[in-house]
Order: C-alpha cells, then structure tokens, then sequence
C-alpha cells in the first residue's frame, strides 16, 4: 500500500467524518452519514494499522473515529449533574415505592417487641432466666446507660454506625430469600422487649425511652427502610406481574442499590447523635427534639419529596440508556 496515495484517496471522506464527529446535533441525514462514514472509517483504520502498523494518519482517523463513536452512543453521565439528579430524584422515589412496607416492618417491630416484654415481665420466671437478680439490676442501672458513654464519643459513633449498617446491607444483600428480613426484624424486636423488660421490672422504663429516642427514632427508621427494601426483592421474585423474573430483578435490584447508597448517610446521622448526642448533658426534651428533627426530615424526604418525584416518573432504577436493553429483538 503506498500510505500517502491511500491518505490522499480517503482524505475528504475522514475530513467530513470529523467534521460530523464535532457536531452537537444532526438532522436525520447527517446522522444516517455519521453512521456510514464511521463504518468506513473504522474499515480504513483497520487497513493501515495491518499494513502500516502506527500511522500519524492512522492516529488522526482514530481520534476521528472516537469523537464520531461519542456522538452516536454517547457520553457518560457528568457526574455534577448525575449526583444532585440521585438525591433529588432517584433516592426519594425509591424510598417512597417502599413506604407501606417499611410501615409493615415498624408497626411489626413495635408489636413484637411490646409482647415480648410484656411476656417477660409477667412471667418470674421467663425474666430470671436472663440471669439472676444482681446481674439484671446491674443492667437496668449502669450497664444500659453506660453503653452510651463507655467509648469516646467518635469511636462509638463509627462503631454504631458500621454495626447499623452492617445490618442494613444484610437486609439488602439476603432479602431475596425471604427468611433473612424476618430474623432479623425478629432479633431486633425482641432485645428491645428484653431491654424494656428489664428496666421496667426495676425501676427505669423512663430511662428506656430516654435513651432510646434521640437516636433510635432515625436509626430503627433506616432499618425498617433496609428490611422493606429487602422484602421489596424477594416480592419481585415471588410476583414479577408482566414483567420476567430477570426484568424484575433487575430493576428493583437497581433501585434498592439506590436505597442502600442512601442509608449508608441516615445511619451516619444517627450514629452521629447516639455518638454525642444521647449521652450528652444536654436536657431530655432538646436531645428527643433532635431525634424528631432528624426523623421529620428524614420522612419529609422519603414522602414529599419523594412523591414528587415519583409521580414525575421516577422509580429509582436507571434511566433507560444508562440501564441498557431490557430484552433482546431481531431486526
């Protein structure tokens, strides 16, 4: 091949593929042209670098050819643009797809940790069974509200933090199989009975909540979220409705991804005021505050303004270009 025939042969033809790959919009012809002239050039590419390896000409026809490949396949997302777009849209109509379900998971939390207690405290003999009697005064004296206080405050909080979210991801990763979320709910439940249980058998069912509510309002909350959004899974494997097994999965996988990124900074938040807040000399009724506060906005976030965004038509998943075909169909 005698490179600079070939180069002259072909040089209006990657010209013009240049000067398409450098356009912003196209009309249907240009397109079309874009399309045929990238095919060529990717023909004519092939055949100088087998017979010419590397080529300066060769390196301006692939610089061509990748501006040209952008412009019919598009760039990626800017990430300035994609993370107010996750916050704004994404994350808050996935959490409001599952608010009845992470409903489900409170009321039933609530309920079997209130019969739990209730069963220990009505029964000696179930509640000596947790051990002997100086063993649990201890526990509803010292041991329950020194927990709070017994590391220093940062180390607590990234303690509590990647625990929390140790079960979260747990609900998340093994929701599918339809047993996990459960147990966990269960297990959850009943150290609430059991703590409750105890401290109202002596004397302190008000330091119970009182140590409990700043924090707990928002990190039971995400919790609930994480075991909605497990079941949420399972459902979708259980009853996809019109769409396949692996649609459903796909999509509401996708979503409860969302979901999981997202609670990763609720538990921060509520690390953070059960860290410093819960054991802090600050007056009851100010830390409780703080923990309402912090559960309003975080309920403002999952219902406003995910209803919002719901309702324009988000769901939490990808949007279709970003999340590739959903089913494969001959041309």
């Amino acid at each position: 091949m005698d490179l600079d025939a070939y180069t002259a042969a072909h040089s209006e033809e990657w010209a013009r593929l240049d000067e398409l790959g450098r356009k912003r919009a196209f009309t249907g012809q240009e397109a079309d042209e874009l399309i045929e002239r990238y095919q060529s050039g990717a023909t004519q590419l092939s055949a100088l670098k087998t017979v010419a390896g590397s080529t300066a000409q060769g390196d301006r026809l692939s610089v061509s050819l990748s501006r040209a490949r952008l412009r019919f396949t598009g760039a990626s997302a800017n990430v300035l643009r994609a993370v107010p777009a996750f916050f704004a849209l994404q994350l808050p109509a996935a959490l409001y797809r599952i608010r009845w379900l992470t409903l489900a998971m409170a009321l039933a939390t609530v309920l079997i940790a209130t019969l739990w207690a209730l069963w220990i405290g009505g029964d000696p003999a179930v509640m000596a069974n947790l051990g002997d009697d100086e063993q649990l005064k201890k526990l509803a004296n010292e041991d329950f509200v020194d927990y709070y206080s017994e590391n220093p405050a940062a180390s607590f909080t990234g303690q509590v933090w990647t625990n929390n979210a140790w079960i979260a991801a747990q609900c998340l990763a093994f929701g599918i199989l339809g047993v996990w979320v459960p147990l966990v709910i269960l297990q959850n439940a009943q150290n609430l009975g059991i703590n409750a249980a105890v401290l109202f058998e002596y004397g302190h069912g008000d330091t119970f909540f009182l140590y409990i509510l700043p924090h707990g309002l928002l990190e039971l909350t995400a919790i609930f979220v994480a075991a909605a959004a497990g079941t949420r899974l399972f459902w979708a494997w259980i009853a996809p409705g019109a769409r396949t097994r692996g649609q459903a999965l796909a999509e509401d996988g996708r979503a409860l991804f969302t979901i999981a990124l997202g609670l990763v900074i609720v538990l921060f938040v509520s690390g953070v005021i059960e860290g410093f807040v819960t054991p802090s000399p600050l007056p009851w009724p100010v830390k409780i505050g703080i923990g309402v506060v912090a559960l309003g906005a975080f309920l403002f976030y999952m219902l406003f303004v995910g209803g919002r965004a719901y309702r324009a038509g988000q769901t939490g998943d990808l949007e279709e270009f970003e999340a590739g075909a959903r089913t494969l169909t001959a041309a």
